[in-house]
């Protein structure tokens, strides 16, 4: 096996890990007794767990991307992020385990600094909405619609991982596609109010 079909076939048998078992399950130990790799190799690989979970969130970030972009755009420009939404909420509850390793990596990696590879998949999510979000506000100065675009970005990043949690199951109506869909107007109506001051 070749470097590179080493560093793939790790990937790929981590996210079966994590898709079978969730995020906490993985760690190194864990990744080459399925592997059957040693600790060692995923090591020489990755240098370390942090880089690992890139490359999976990597995998992950492109997986949305392309989710998105497969959707087509409506020709009412709020319908078309209700439509993004929509498909942002399905993908994370279809893939619970694999976004709440993402979210997770947010909070914990011990890197000051994500690389610009990663930071450029994540850019790559927000800008299909771009089109969308600048035709509902071409009046707003672009450096201010592209803050208020990362904002939303932002927020629904957030409340992303309660979708992946069974914390909301038990709040009698509380439906947790809803809640994102509710975030995402509420905030459009709220800029379009802004805007008209």
């Amino acid at each position: 096996m070749t470097k590179d079909n080493i560093r793939e076939y790790l990937i790929a048998k981590g996210r079966q890990l994590v898709v079978e078992n969730g995020a906490d399950f993985l760690t190194a130990r864990k990744l080459a007794e399925a592997s059957g790799c040693s600790v060692g190799t995923i090591y020489n690989q990755f240098a370390n767990m942090d880089n690992f979970i890139m490359a999976e969130n990597l995998q992950t970030l492109e997986a949305l991307k392309n989710h998105l972009t497969a959707l087509l755009p409506d020709s009412n420009a709020y319908k078309t992020l209700n439509r993004y939404l929509d498909g942002f909420v399905r993908f994370v509850l279809g893939n619970k385990n694999l976004w709440f390793l993402l979210y997770n990596f947010h909070l914990q990696a011990s890197m000051r600094k994500l690389p610009r590879v990663y930071l450029r998949a994540m850019i790559e999510v927000i800008e299909v909405w771009k089109p969308a979000f600048e035709s509902v506000f071409a009046s707003i100065r672009p450096r201010e619609r592209r803050l208020s675009m990362q904002v939303l970005w932002l927020s629904l990043f957030s409340v992303s991982s309660l979708l992946t949690t069974p914390v909301l199951d038990g709040m009698g109506n509380v439906n947790k596609k809803t809640i994102c869909k509710l975030l995402l107007n509420a905030y459009l109506a709220g800029l379009t109010a802004l805007k008209k001051d």
